[in-house]
């Protein structure tokens, strides 16, 4: 009975350990993924600069701007 047990136990933490291992290979983002990353998040400050550097939006921020310095303490 103990020698069936240990052979349980020892083929159960093989399978973890063989298990932590592919979880490990995988357990994060490529270079490719890191260079999409940042391409999709430079894209992104591109467009939201243009739309903040725009004339009505640049308009609108400057009165909210004016009016919060205008403001009585």
């Amino acid at each position: 009975m103990g020698v069936v047990m240990y052979q349980a136990v020892r083929a159960r933490l093989r399978a973890l350990v063989c298990k932590a291992r592919a979880v490990r290979r995988d357990a994060g983002m490529v270079t490719s993924e890191y260079a999409m990353g940042i391409v999709a998040a430079v894209a992104f400050a591109v467009v939201l600069y243009k739309v903040v550097t725009s004339g009505p939006v640049g308009t609108a921020l400057r009165n909210i701007v004016q009016q919060a310095l205008d403001g009585r303490m």
